[in-house]
Parts: structure tokens; C-alpha cells; sequence
């Protein structure tokens, strides 16, 4: 059964869709079968692996009307699949108010999906709406990316307490994966003492690998590439395939 990871962090612009496209990306590449399920209703992991929203997509997944299973398409990197979205998703937060067992959908739509891929990653939008309850209520562990910015932690708190809270009442089996540090300027002070903060908070659970301030990053979505496939020599790319690396060794990959 695959290992179902959410990509989570309130917080927008701390690298949570790109480090979602790129390490499914770079596990695809190491030989793994992996399904990236788009909830963020941009739809920036969608267009980021080259794909496309169809008539039916995640929305309409989380509604009832098609399965999991049909909206799936392959991507542009070999063994990476893609459960689209588009800015119709943005609606499911209203309309899953009023539904039974509204926490609990998307689990129940992985679960016909769940044995033919060996990792499900999800890129969860920059809330802590029903959305991303739908996420950590599905998943098996989140993977939190951290931004090396003076506020860095202040955001992960209240992601903290929502973990916590559905641990509680929602999904007992909910784990962290990892804390990533993401953007660090290794050139200041500053960065290197939120990568020390964030270390000493989180201590073991902070992945070694830390994510760098790449330009070519920031361009390999405009072309629905991820990073290894439009760059392979960036240190964007270097980064994301040794956190591919990393996540497969906790996971005895």
C-alpha cells in the first residue's frame, strides 16, 4: 500500500507546491510509482508536472461524482501520475460544510487507489480549511516546508495544533514526516540562524537536506517541467533529488 505524505504549511510562498511537484518528481525518477493528488485550487502542481484539468477532477472527486481512478493521468516524468485540480476546487470548502463525513472524503477516495502507487503525495492549499483536513485525514504523515525567513516558526505553530488536533479526533496515525527548510540564503546570518532555531526546535525531525535559493526553481513551472527534468544540473535540482533520497531512506525506500 502506498504511503500517503500531505504537503502542508498555512503559510503561502514557502516552497510547499514546488517541493511537492519536484520530490514526487525525483522518487518517480529513482524508480518508484508515485500519484501527486492536487488540492490547492490554483492548480500550480497540476500545470507544475505538465498536466492538465479535465471535465472532472479532484472537485468533483471530493463530491461524489466520479472516482479517484478516472480523473488520474500520467505526467511528464515516467511513473509520476496526477490527480488534477482547477480553481473549481475553490468551492468545496462551502459545499463540504453540509456533507456527511466531510473529513473523511478524500481518504475514502485514495483508499480504491491506494495499492498501485508506492508513495500518494498531496499538495495541500495555504489554509487549514476543510481541504487540508481532508489532507491529514487521508495521509499518513505531513511534510512541513519551512521558509529560512525571520517568522519561520510563528506559522508552524497553529499547523502544529491542527496535526494535533486531528490526531485526536480525526486520524490517531498521523506522523510527521519532516520539517524542510526551503529558500535559505546560505550567504546570510539570518538564514543560517533559522536553520539552527528550526533545528533545535524540531531536532530530528528536520530533514538534512535544506532547499536553496534557486532562479532555475523558479522557472521550471512556467514550462510544466519539474526541476530535474528542465535543469538536471541546478542546485534546485541537486537539492530536491537528494531530499528524494532522504525520504526513501526513512521510509526504508
Amino acid at each position: 500500500m502506498g504511503k500517503i505524505i500531505a504537503v502542508a504549511n498555512q503559510k503561502g510562498g514557502v516552497g510547499k507546491t514546488t517541493t511537492a511537484v519536484n520530490l514526487a518528481a525525483c522518487i518517480a525518477n529513482a524508480g518508484k510509482t508515485v500519484l501527486m493528488v492536487d488540492m490547492d485550487p490554483q492548480g500550480n502542481a497540476t500545470s507544475g508536472v505538465g498536466g492538465k484539468a479535465g471535465k472532472n477532477t479532484v472537485y468533483e472527486v471530493l463530491m461524489g461524482e466520479c472516482t479517484m481512478q478516472s480523473i488520474i493521468s500520467p505526467t511528464v516524468q515516467k511513473g509520476l501520475y496526477v490527480a488534477p485540480v482547477d480553481i473549481r476546487l475553490a468551492g468545496a470548502e462551502v459545499e463540504l460544510v453540509s456533507m456527511q463525513r466531510r473529513e473523511y472524503r478524500m481518504r475514502a477516495a485514495l483508499e480504491s487507489v491506494r495499492s498501485q502507487y508506492d508513495y500518494i503525495f498531496i499538495d495541500c492549499p495555504p489554509s487549514l480549511g476543510l481541504l487540508t483536513i481532508n489532507a491529514l485525514a487521508a495521509a499518513q504523515s505531513v511534510l512541513i516546508p519551512i521558509q529560512c525567513e525571520y517568522y519561520a516558526l510563528e506559522g508552524v505553530t497553529a499547523l502544529m495544533n491542527t496535526i494535533s488536533r486531528v490526531k485526536k479526533g480525526i486520524n490517531p496515525a498521523l506522523d510527521v514526516e519532516g520539517i524542510l527548510l526551503t529558500m535559505l540564503d546560505g550567504r546570510t546570518n539570518l538564514g543560517l540562524q533559522v536553520v539552527a532555531q528550526v533545528k533545535k526546535h524540531f531536532k530530528s525531525k528536520v530533514f538534512s537536506t535544506t532547499i536553496p535559493r534557486n532562479i532555475r526553481l523558479g522557472e521550471a513551472p512556467s514550462h510544466g517541467l519539474p526541476i530535474h527534468l528542465y535543469d538536471n544540473r541546478s542546485t534546485g535540482a541537486e537539492a530536491y533529488t537528494a531530499l528524494a533520497g532522504e525520504v526513501l531512506r526513512r521510509n526504508r525506500g
